[in-house]
């Protein structure tokens, strides 16, 4: 079943940060079950998985114990009661250490495909937002980002140098999402080369598309829409005028009632394929959000149309209808009882709310 049915809910971050943070105290703190990635070098590679990533070895997978250490960071920032922030601050302290980072980044650079894009990007954002944390005791943490910063940097360079084409799936090995984190992680981090990196394969891969069919998706185990996760790059990538003139095209075969702007439907809350769709409703509402104000940036005439048909309704409008609607069908199953949609549903639901109330990202 979908939870947008349910009877209307608070969606503003304050009504969900305490929940959220017990969700990433557990997450960042539960070493089992982990399903490790490491391809085993032979019978003597049997190291455990805390051995070989002693900062991420929690929250299912290593990419998920990123993006849950990501969201107890911008929790702290954020705000929280005194002992939810405490507990948080101290696992980000044990865990986030210069030695512990510094094995993080040589494994990196040993298995050059390790987690790519995906977890580089989360990866990268977490640099970013420790680096920049309002919490000086998770600001105290930055030095240590160094290697990894380093090492990603050069990853993202040689992967994008090297590919003549996009990945558009809409699950990790999505170019586009990979792409936007990193690309605001560069930003953030003052590094420029990456950045230009980013935008440049950004307008290569993506800046000639138009007519998405967006009627394609989605597939059953999605949790990015390949469509609005493209569009929220290029909203990144060019200036308001020219993305608003980009989403014209690239948006010309919406219509109200598709789709693409409607909850999901999850028939099996134990499914751990199928509970990816709830976070395609958080990832296309934090998407939808931050598109709709681009596309508004553009100016009063710039904001798209409903379609073919040029129906007036502005393509803007019609995602910002949406958004609350998805973001309410994942928050439920964000801070349930079944592990398969914890481990990494609240981050996706945090990024969603902060655009929804236009926090800086």
């Amino acid at each position: 079943m979908s939870h947008s049915d349910a009877a209307p809910i608070d969606l503003t971050r304050a009504a969900w940060a305490d929940r959220f943070a017990a969700v990433a105290a557990d997450n960042t703190t539960r070493e089992y079950p982990y399903a490790a990635h490491h391809a085993t070098s032979g019978p003597d590679d049997r190291a455990l998985p805390v051995e070989l990533h002693p900062a991420f070895a929690t929250s299912y997978d290593w990419h998920s114990s990123v993006h849950m250490h990501w969201l107890a960071a911008r929790l702290v920032a954020h705000g929280l009661p005194t002992d939810l922030e405490a507990r948080l601050t101290s696992i980000l302290q044990a865990h986030l250490t210069t030695d512990h980072l510094a094995t993080e980044a040589a494994y990196l650079r040993e298995t050059p495909h390790y987690e790519r894009p995906y977890g580089w990007a989360w990866l990268a954002r977490l640099a970013a937002e420790v680096s920049a944390s309002e919490a000086p005791a998770v600001r105290a943490l930055a030095p240590g980002f160094a290697p990894v910063v380093d090492v990603l940097e050069d990853l993202v360079v040689r992967w994008i140098d090297g590919a003549a084409h996009p990945v558009r799936h809409g699950v990790h090995s999505n170019s586009a999402f990979g792409l936007l984190l990193v690309l605001e992680a560069a930003r953030s981090l003052d590094r420029p080369a990456l950045a230009a990196a980013v935008e440049g394969a950004a307008k290569d891969w993506f800046g000639a598309d138009a007519g998405w069919p967006f009627a394609w998706e989605r597939s059953g185990h999605d949790f990015l829409s390949a469509g609005l996760a493209e569009a929220d790059l290029m909203r990144a990538v060019l200036p308001a005028t020219e993305f608003a003139t980009w989403a014209r095209g690239f948006f010309a075969a919406v219509q109200p009632g598709d789709a693409i702007l409607r909850s999901t439907v999850v028939r099996d809350e134990n499914d751990p394929q199928q509970v990816h769709l709830f976070g395609l409703d958080l990832s296309r509402a934090g998407s939808a959000r931050r598109i709709a104000d681009a596309l508004r940036a553009g100016g009063p005439d710039d904001s798209g149309t409903g379609g073919p048909d040029d129906s007036g309704t502005g393509i803007a409008d019609l995602l910002d209808d949406a958004a609350d609607r998805l973001l309410a069908s994942g928050l439920a199953a964000s801070v349930g009882e079944e592990y398969y949609s914890t481990h990494w549903l609240a981050s996706f639901a945090w990024d969603a709310m902060e655009a929804r109330e236009h926090a800086a990202r």
